[in-house]
């Protein structure tokens, strides 16, 4: 059987963060889904599913992602069931294997201060320089401490290669 839910949407309100009795994280919030297709007045509708997230993910969810956040949901449909007043109640979401956070940090900020290019939960990244040119030469020189050129021979001189029948993948 197959159970996979993909969906990319916004956050329509900030992530509830919560802990179980035995210390787990536990994170939801609802995701705005647009569909694909316009009603007879034109207007795009838009679904809003139930999401949960366990754990460390539930943590960064709820620290980084907050309403209107656009963000990849990649998880699992599941039905929960429950009696109140005698009735069974049926409840449906999805339970988030990953979360993606699709924007920069500051994305929904308007005027907002910080660097453009932090994402929801990567770290910050060191300066890399401009891949197609400029900026100062050194830098880029020495970046690549430690790699081989692609035409050097990184078995010049040695003439041979000692390797046992073990070592090979095949």
């Amino acid at each position: 059987m197959i159970n996979r839910v993909v969906l990319v949407g916004r956050l329509t309100k900030d992530p509830d963060l919560k802990y179980t009795p035995n210390g787990i994280a536990v994170a939801t919030f609802t995701l705005a889904v647009n569909r694909t297709f316009s009603n007879p007045q034109g207007e795009r509708e838009a679904d809003f599913l139930n999401i949960v997230v366990w754990r460390k993910a539930a943590e960064n969810v709820a620290n980084f992602l907050k309403k209107g956040s656009l963000a990849g949901v990649d998880g699992r449909i599941q039905v929960r069931t429950y009696e109140q007043d005698g009735k069974r109640q049926y409840f449906t979401e999805i339970v988030a294997d990953s979360v993606q956070f699709l924007e920069p940090r500051n994305a929904s900020n308007a005027g907002g201060g910080g660097r453009s290019n932090d994402y929801y939960g990567a770290p910050p990244m060191e300066p890399q320089g401009n891949p197609y040119g400029g900026g100062n030469q050194n830098q880029r020189q020495n970046s690549n401490q430690g790699y081989t050129k692609v035409n050097d021979d990184p078995f010049a001189g040695s003439g041979q290669i000692d390797i046992s029948d073990d070592d090979l993948p095949f």
